[in-house]
């Protein structure tokens, strides 16, 4: 993919984040249609990662990846399924989001 890999890693996260809301309404795997989104999101998640991995290296397309996948699925968790979070895990919340920008903002290892 030409351009930047910022954007099939971000879609991947868009992808993941679907996934795993779909994995919740899955009810362990009872239900199919969810079940079945849910493998299909994971599976496009994963091949658009792989295509970031041309130039972006693992650990920081991974640290992307899960530090803003974490935070999205958690507003998801509040916003669909009435999932509250204590202080100390926003806190932390919060801390990943610095961590991701730290990465990004400062690190030589990007590909920008």
């Amino acid at each position: 993919m030409i351009g930047s890999p910022y954007i099939p890693l971000f879609l991947a996260i868009a992808m993941e984040v679907v996934g795993t809301s779909l994995l919740q309404r899955s009810a362990q795997f009872t239900r199919f249609w969810p079940t079945l989104g849910m493998a299909l999101c994971y599976l496009v998640s994963f091949y658009l990662l792989s295509l970031a991995l041309r130039s972006m290296p693992l650990g920081v397309a991974y640290a992307i990846w899960s530090g803003l996948g974490i935070v999205l699925v958690a507003l998801i968790g509040l916003l669909l399924f009435g999932q509250r979070l204590d202080l100390p895990a926003v806190i932390g919340l919060g801390l990943i989001v610095v961590g991701v920008i730290v990465v990004n903002l400062f690190s030589k290892t990007v590909g920008h």
